[in-house]
């Protein structure tokens, strides 16, 4: 074994001797490391054990020093920190729903499955409380991560047990009535075994009333069975309630093509005519005069602005997500070159929610010839117009139980060959997803049903929101308004995959990497009927349809070291992947091919300042392909069966360069910068809600002041977002966009051996943004905010 390996199994095995106190840094799955204080390793993209010098892919790593700086207690918060990685386009206010790449991304706890991913309409919100590092590898990963998402992975890295004796206590204060009180304890119990228990509560009103309420149990135990083997049980529960905002602020529905391109600040009571045909709403010179009194300059374009208000029904309950898991992982070193990792996990997360999908606030549009057509054309009840209403209303309530079972078996051999270190890795995994998902909708009275005799099965009762800045809400419970069952059905998921990887070290000048693997994704879908109202030919319970893919993946990649300080590397991956967790597989679908995804990469990574400054710059091209679009030329109830009604070779698209940089300059100064140029196309038009360019960085800097016995950390950041597009097309409104932005956030923190006290100040000029697109607007970013926190370790 090189000199290299020598180290490496000298370095692990002198973990397991008798010094238990040393046991602590053992974890191989996701072998991360620090040289100084920048991160430099990682163990993400190839599952062994090389320097992000030598790694052929795009990987960052967030650790948890610049996580607790910021005062990230959720994913959400450290989306800034890493470029390519943005809010999607639309996820209702519900959970993480984050894109990689503008493509979707797979959730993972130290490799494992953590949620979410593949076109669920319900996930958890994921917080930092047992996290002390998220690492994300971007491009598929199918080889080495199972079935999963075409952007790439989100790898938490959760808290293990260590053998030196560690208890802490933190509680944090702030605005919108929020507090949190948690503690992390972990010991050593015997010499060979040591536990982790993490726990925290947590309360807040919100901003805009979304409330977040969670508790949250992490327990763990890790026994050392010899100097060689070592096994870890740990267990997690998380309770939460967290609102739901599915709209944000809406953009209005004015399309200005149809008053011959004018906008909404220049048009007048007479360019907004009746329909010539009379199929439309027609308006009083009186009420067309009130419609353009109403209308401001960008409505049609950006969303209507109506302060911290929003339209959050009585009726859109919480988010209630409850998730437990259960993990063995064993770490089995058989001789000093060959090692075993094997992880097998269950996870249930159950999910109920009421949201509301429909808002729309129908202005003037020109619609197949038909100015203000009814239900989508401004509302008139008894004479009067409501130029502010929300039409065609629909909230729906969710109910859903995910479980799965996973397992992974990977089996590295390290040896070397004539004069080259090389590292031969075989894995095998296994992943079962079984989901019951039921549906409820209720509608307002834009929403008529009829029978194939024409008789009316059903007729919306919600009432009209007259004002969407003031709203008016029906009485009662969601239950109260006849909802339909619309959904109700079980989809199951079965994957397993087995492959072999192969990385040289060449003379400490190349890197190469291979990987190879071969995956079956199975998929069954079972229908158990729905409400005739709603849909009488999908009623009735159906058989179970299957259907079932296989194919090769693979990653190829190598890096050039020109010196100790400067690489490049290029990668080209392949995935595969379920083309929807939820989607039926039912006529022409059973046969359809699962989606494939294909990363191309070129990259340079920069290292500076004896190791603390690194760097990269990573040009891409990433793809997710057989994907689902209707045809246009069918026609419900006329196009005869040789006409399909859907294709199935649709694609979506980002390229782009992406920059990240972290820095420890020298004893005071710490710096963070990342950002993004990024193209995303679905279907050939732009990607919903992606932006072109996100930058972001974050300074910190220890002072000492006062003539404290610490420094004080002084920390400042920026974040500017590009903007984004909505889901305006098909609502006569092509031009609609959330706007860029740019906030300012700041940080103050003294800490000595024993507690710490830190306090957050974001959003420090109280800028007025949008945080994310949703579906037709924008959700309105907090405004000017401050959180304490203090923790205390014993």
């Amino acid at each position: 074994m090189t000199y290299k390996y020598s180290i490496l199994a000298l370095a692990c095995l002198s973990a397991f001797n008798a010094n238990a106190n040393d046991l602590d840094s053992v974890e191989r799955i996701t072998v991360y490391d620090k040289q100084n204080r920048v991160v430099l390793e990682s163990g993400l993209a190839t599952k062994s054990n090389m320097t992000l010098m030598e790694t052929p892919a795009p990987v960052v790593v967030v650790d948890q020093e610049l996580i607790n700086s910021q005062g990230a207690t959720n994913l959400q918060d450290l989306v800034r920190n890493i470029s390519g990685v943005t809010q999607a386009g639309n996820n209702y206010g519900i959970g993480d729903n984050l894109v990689i790449r503008g493509l979707g991304a797979n959730y993972t706890y130290d490799g494992m499955y953590g949620g979410a991913g593949l076109g669920n309409t319900f996930n958890p919100t994921r917080s930092m409380t047992n996290v002390e590092s998220v690492e994300v590898l971007k491009g598929p990963a199918t080889g080495l991560y199972g079935m999963g998402s075409a952007g790439g992975v989100i790898n938490l890295i959760e808290k293990k047990p260590q053998f030196t004796e560690k208890h802490t206590v933190n509680a944090e204060l702030g605005q919108w009535d929020s507090y949190s009180l948690g503690f992390d304890s972990t010991a050593a119990l015997t010499d060979n075994l040591a536990y982790r228990v993490n726990a925290k509560t947590a309360r807040s009103e919100g901003y805009r009333d979304l409330k977040d309420d969670r508790d949250e149990i992490y327990g763990a135990l890790k026994y050392v069975l010899s100097d060689k083997q070592d096994i870890m049980i740990s267990a997690a529960y998380i309770k939460d309630a967290i609102a739901v905002d599915s709209i944000g602020h809406p953009i209005r529905i004015f399309n200005s093509d149809s008053v011959n391109g004018k906008t909404a600040g220049e048009v007048t009571a007479a360019d907004l005519i009746n329909d010539a045909t009379a199929k439309g709403l027609q308006l009083t010179d009186q009420q067309r005069q009130q419609l353009a009194d109403s209308l401001a300059a960008n409505d049609g374009l950006t969303p209507y602005t109506f302060g911290h208000n929003g339209i959050i029904s009585p009726m859109a309950n919480d988010n209630e997500g409850e998730e437990l898991r259960f993990k063995l992982t064993h770490n089995y070193f058989i001789t000093d070159n060959l090692f075993l990792n094997q992880q097998l996990q269950y996870r249930n997360y159950e999910s109920s929610f009421a949201r509301q999908t429909g808002a729309y606030n129908y202005v003037y549009w020109n619609r197949k010839g038909v100015i203000n057509a009814d239900p989508r054309a401004p509302l008139v009840v008894d004479d009067v117009l409501y130029p502010f209403a929300a039409r065609r209303q629909e909230y729906r309530q969710v109910e859903a139980d995910e479980k799965s079972w996973q397992y992974f078996a990977d089996l590295r051999y390290d040896f070397s060959f004539a004069g080259i270190d090389n590292e031969l890795l075989v894995n095998a995994n296994y992943e079962d997803r079984d989901i019951r998902f039921k549906q409820y909708s209720i509608y307002d009275a834009d929403k008529i049903i009829k029978n194939k005799d024409g008789e009316v099965t059903y007729q919306g009762q919600l009432p009209y929101i007259f004002d969407i800045r003031n709203p008016n809400w029906g009485e009662g419970s969601f239950y109260d308004y006849d909802p339909l069952k619309t959904s109700n059905y079980n989809k199951k998921v079965q994957a397993w995959g087995v492959g072999i990887q192969h990385v040289a070290y060449i003379h400490d000048t190349f890197t190469t990497r291979v990987g190879v693997a071969f995956n079956r994704i199975k998929q069954s879908y079972e229908h158990f009927g729905v409400d005739a109202r709603y849909r009488a030919s999908a009623a009735e319970p159906t058989p179970e349809a299957d259907t079932s893919d296989s194919g090769m993946t693979y990653n190829l990649g190598a890096t050039y070291k020109l010196s100790d300080d400067i690489s490049f590397f290029v990668n080209h991956s392949k995935g595969r992947t379920a083309y929807s967790v939820l989607g039926s597989v039912s006529g022409t679908e059973a046969d359809r091919d699962d989606a494939e995804s294909v990363s191309n990469d070129i990259g340079m990574r920069v290292k500076a300042f004896d190791d603390q400054l690194l760097a990269s710059l990573v040009v891409f091209d990433s793809a997710r392909t057989n994907l689902e679009y209707a045809n246009p030329d069918y026609e419900a109830g006329v196009s005869g069966p040789s006409v399909p009604k859907s294709f199935y070779d649709g694609e979506e698209q980002t390229k782009g360069v992406e920059l990240d940089l972290n820095a420890d300059l020298n004893e005071q100064w710490k710096l963070n910068v990342n950002a993004v140029y990024q193209d995303a196309r679905s279907f050939d038009a732009r990607k919903k809600g992606v932006p072109y360019v996100t930058a972001s960085s974050w300074l910190s800097y220890d002072a000492k002041w006062f003539d404290l016995a610490e420094p004080l950390t002084i920390s400042a950041g920026v974040q500017y977002v590009d903007d984004r597009s909505t889901n305006s097309t098909s609502f006569g409104i092509p031009d609609g966009y959330v706007p860029s932005y740019t906030v300012y956030d700041a940080a103050i923190q003294y800490q000595t051996d024993d507690w710490k006290l830190q306090l957050n100040l974001n959003n420090l000029f109280n800028k007025t943004y949008y945080s994310k697109a949703m579906f037709l607007g924008g959700m309105p970013g907090e405004e000017r905010n401050a959180k304490l926190t203090f923790s205390y370790t014993l």
